[in-house]
């Protein structure tokens, strides 16, 4: 029952990879069909993290104490009907609102189902447990993204977007048919959890993950054109690029799950930050080669998706008492650099430059975010800041 329990967030997750990652695949559709630049097309992706920023802490508070299954349908159910909303809206402002609207349950469910998944885990397991979860995310950029694009190409990107809508009302079924009735173990109020954003670590790893992650974003935001207008790919062959990131998406999320089981979260996410900085800069310099860049979209993609299991379980070990609404605030923070990337990647494009000049300011997102892992590492491994803690 466990395994089927974590299969249920699996699905969900399937649902809310796809929507959030098959935008980057249709851009230049979305565009076409609207009559929009792409980096206009790209506030698109802006909106729907946006979204989930607002919607992350939001719903955890109005969910307050309700049992976790129930919360997870109700948001399952909420992200169908905004995205089947988004697929019929019949123009760009309209778009925007529905997108912003499909963000606000993403981070409510990856929170408080990270925290499911970590309660439902064998000891010293948590954090493969809770990749099983994001597992669901990358076999969307396997099956569902590729898919999605493939549509969006071929026929429109607007049925896309309604088979989300379809996926999403499956994953509710499965929740509520898989997952046990878990119970509420947090007595605290929403103002007494918010505490917990007096402490300098959260803030450091919420910093971590909105500017670190702001690298993965500005890359696969515009890999659509990278790989047609850089590495000279016809326009159907996105549909493979996206299936190859999204093979190497899956190998990392379960290789950053058992890496943070077997070391520390706060190593795991410092070194795949260096080992993104590395590859980001990589594809600015290889792109132009074929064989090159689809190597590089496997490699990039494995190392982007490996730190979230380490981030996730590093927020939750720091937030005691506070764990769904820390979770939570890890996925709103996540999305400001989904955010972040999309937006600032897409400057140097508007400004005329490369194709390739986005991956130069992931590359910079990823640094900063290294930065601030150092920070942490260092605090968290003062004696003096531990004993202050302790006290605390």
């Amino acid at each position: 029952m466990k395994k089927l329990s974590l299969y249920s967030l699996t699905m969900g997750g399937f649902s809310i990879g796809m929507t959030e990652f098959m935008m980057m695949g249709v851009l230049p559709d979305v565009a076409n069909s609207l009559d929009i630049t792409i980096p206009v097309a790209g506030h698109l992706i802006s909106a729907y993290a946006l979204g989930v920023v607002i919607g992350a802490p939001l719903m955890v508070a109005l969910a307050g104490n309700f049992p976790p299954k129930k919360v997870l349908i109700g948001l399952m159910l909420a992200f169908g009907l905004f995205n089947s909303l988004f697929a019929i809206a019949p123009g760009y402002e309209w778009l925007v609102v529905a997108r912003l609207f499909a963000g606000l349950p993403h981070g409510a469910f990856f929170g408080m189902g990270a925290v499911v998944a970590s309660r439902l885990a064998e000891p010293g397991k948590e954090a493969s447990a809770v990749s099983v979860m994001f597992a669901g995310l990358t076999i969307a950029n396997i099956i569902g993204v590729p898919l999605g694009t493939y549509i969006g190409h071929n026929y429109s990107w607007r049925i896309s977007f309604l088979i989300v809508g379809v996926v999403s009302l499956m994953a509710a079924g499965s929740v509520k048919l898989w997952m046990p009735v878990i119970p509420v173990t947090n007595n605290s109020s929403f103002l007494e959890s918010l505490g917990i954003f007096k402490k300098m670590d959260m803030w450091l790893i919420i910093g971590v993950s909105a500017i670190g992650t702001g690298g993965l974003f500005a890359w696969i935001s515009y890999i659509a054109p990278l790989m047609t207008e850089v590495a000279g790919f016809e326009s159907n062959m996105i549909t493979i690029i996206m299936i190859i990131a999204g093979v190497g998406m899956a190998v990392g999320n379960f290789m950053g799950g058992r890496l943070a089981d077997r070391f520390s979260p706060i190593v795991t996410t410092g070194f795949l930050l260096l080992a993104m900085i590395l590859s980001l800069l990589i594809v600015s310099l290889v792109s132009h080669y074929k064989v090159s860049a689809i190597i590089m979209t496997f490699v990039t993609g494995s190392i982007a998706f490996a730190v979230i299991a380490p981030m996730q379980m590093l927020m939750i070990n720091t937030a005691k008492g506070a764990e769904m609404l820390a979770s939570s605030s890890m996925q709103a923070s996540a999305n400001i650099g989904n955010a972040l990337g999309a937006f600032l990647g897409g400057l140097p494009l508007a400004a005329g430059y490369s194709y390739t000049s986005p991956e130069y300011v992931g590359a910079a997102l990823a640094f900063t975010g290294l930065v601030l892992c150092v920070i942490l590492y260092v605090r968290l491994n003062k004696p003096a800041s531990l004993a202050f803690q302790t006290v605390k």
